[in-house]
């Protein structure tokens, strides 16, 4: 009986010993099985896929269509898509000056697959309370244009010069209103400068990009934009909008015969303009900032976007990803410096 009862108690331990080895076996293969698909996956988001891009881009443009940025970043993706395998979506988001698009594009997940488009208010917002963060939180890509200011009144206005323009101004404060990309934009700061470098004053009217401002001043809305000279390019061409001066260091390639500030007036005002260019969020990987870097950059050189840029009357300015963050870092020292000056900082 004895023996018995040890043979059955054998039989019932090595079971429950076979089992349990069982048992232990399938959790540590599902812990390796689930395991190895999380670190499959963190490997796939940290590292470049040797198929990037798998999926559609998305270009986050922080401005409504038809100015200057809208422009250029459809020109771009026109003359890069050929180098992408996937298609490249341009997406427009509007408000806040730029704010609301340069903040998604740099919440976006760092994957390589949300570009945003950035441009100088990144620089200005910032300084002025409009923006909680500053260019750190972007990884470039590559810089891709540069464009002046422009004093632009429709062809049936009073002034035909700069010089009558600020005399107007001077003697009747504020009357002139000043149509801009949005408050804190760069075209506002550009007029603000004005405003400090002449001694006028104008009544500042934002709207959600260069391409509304432009619309409102041929509407009679406002009666003057400082947009950049390729965003009225058209409407001077049809001859209804009239360009009294370029806001720069140097006449524009488009309209050559425009002075500039100071060859009309005297003055010369600090203003080095505005800036474009491609970034991802701070944490993509380097290796698929490279690979976006070299598609965008072919994109640059093509004949027809070099053709597009120029019938729009948009600068070409093209610096890798080195050069178009020394570009942001000095415009954002620049502007923490003038924003307080010009008494435009709600900090």
């Amino acid at each position: 009986m004895k023996d018995w009862f040890l043979v059955q108690l054998f039989k019932t331990s090595k079971w429950k010993t076979a089992a349990s080895l069982l048992a232990t076996v399938i959790v540590v293969l599902g812990l390796i099985s689930f395991f190895s698909g999380k670190w499959s996956g963190i490997s796939l988001y940290y590292n470049t896929p040797s198929s990037f891009p798998t999926k559609p881009i998305t270009l986050v443009v922080p401005y409504a269509v038809g100015g200057g940025t809208d422009i250029t970043a459809r020109a771009l993706v026109q003359s890069t898509q050929k180098y992408i395998n996937q298609p490249i979506t341009v997406v427009n988001r509007t408000g806040g000056g730029g704010s609301i698009g340069l903040m998604e594009g740099a919440n976006a997940k760092p994957d390589g697959y949300t570009i945003t488009y950035l441009v100088a208010e990144l620089t200005t917002l910032p300084h002025m309370g409009l923006l909680p963060i500053t260019y750190e939180k972007y990884k470039p890509i590559i810089q891709t244009n540069n464009d002046p200011s422009a004093i632009t009144v429709r062809a049936d206005a009073p002034w035909k010069t700069a010089q009558q323009f600020l005399d107007y101004a001077r003697t009747h404060p504020g009357q002139i209103k000043m149509g801009n990309a949005g408050t804190g934009s760069i075209w506002h700061l550009a007029a603000a400068m004005l405003e400090q470098a002449t001694h006028v004053t104008f009544t500042h009217i934002p709207y959600e990009g260069a391409g509304p401002a432009v619309s409102a001043l041929m509407s009679g809305f406002v009666d003057a934009v400082p947009v950049s000279p390729a965003e009225v390019k058209e409407e001077v061409d049809q001859g209804k909008l009239r360009i009294l001066m370029i806001n720069g260091s140097a006449r524009s390639e488009a309209f050559p015969d425009v002075p500039t500030l100071q060859e009309a007036t005297g003055y010369t005002v600090n203003f080095s303009g505005t800036w474009r260019g491609l970034a991802v969020p701070q944490d993509t990987p380097d290796e698929i900032v490279h690979l976006l870097a070299e598609a965008f950059t072919k994109g640059t050189k093509e004949q027809e976007f070099r053709e597009d840029m120029s019938a729009h009357g948009l600068g070409l300015l093209v610096k890798d990803k080195d050069g178009f963050r020394q570009q942001m870092q000095q415009s954002h020292d620049l502007y923490a410096r003038l924003i307080p000056e010009l008494g435009l900082s709600r900090k």
